[in-house]
C-alpha cells in the first residue's frame, strides 16, 4: 500500500452508523471501501462506455461445451 494519510472528518452519525451496519467493518476498512467504489466510478462509467461497441465473435454454444467438459 503507499503511504497512509491521516485525517479528521465530520459525517452525518447516522450515515457512518449505516455505513458501518453494511460493510460489518469498523470505520477505517468502511471508509476505504466508500472511497475505493468513488474512485472506481469513474472507470465503471467508462466500460459502460463501451458495451456494445466490440465484436468479439464467440461462439457462446461453443464456449460452454468447453466448460461442461
Amino acid at each position: 500500500m503507499s503511504a497512509e494519510k491521516k485525517i479528521t472528518v465530520m459525517l452525518p452519525k447516522d450515515l457512518l452508523e449505516r455505513a458501518l451496519d453494511a460493510s460489518g467493518e469498523g470505520i477505517t476498512p468502511t471508509l476505504r471501501k466508500g472511497l475505493e467504489l468513488v474512485a472506481a466510478k469513474n472507470t465503471y462509467q467508462r466500460l459502460l462506455k463501451l458495451k456494445g461497441k466490440f465484436d468479439l465473435k464467440i461462439d457462446l454454444n461453443e464456449a460452454r461445451e468447453d466448460r461442461e467438459a
